[in-house]
């Protein structure tokens, strides 16, 4: 799944195949979610389309779940990081020599 073509080409082909279970054409599709005729065919030809139509187009077809599945939840949280990181370690300053004759 390397190739990008190949891949809109596959999501292409499983959102037909999910219009289609729905009995939908691609103008009901369109109309539902809100977009142009021709971004349906195209989403589902592979040539790809905005990712706001995407959306609306899996809002439809009541897939929006596939979207977690991309961007999945992050299991911990940066506070939690940051607690198991091991603390910063700085150099100590080097304490001057007081100079005879000098206020200090």
């Amino acid at each position: 799944m390397n190739n990008p073509r190949r891949f809109e080409a596959d999501i292409g082909r499983q959102l037909r195949v999910l219009r289609l279970k729905l009995n939908l054409n691609q103008q009901q599709l369109a109309e539902r979610a809100g977009i142009a005729l021709n971004v349906v065919k195209n989403l589902e030809g592979g040539k790809g389309s905005t990712l706001g139509s995407l959306v609306q187009v899996l809002r439809v077809l009541n897939r929006v779940e596939w979207l977690g599945t991309l961007a999945p939840a992050v299991s911990i949280s940066p506070v939690q990081m940051l607690r198991t990181k091991a603390p910063r370690r700085r150099a100590s300053r080097t304490k001057s020599k007081a100079v005879p004759g000098s206020d200090r």
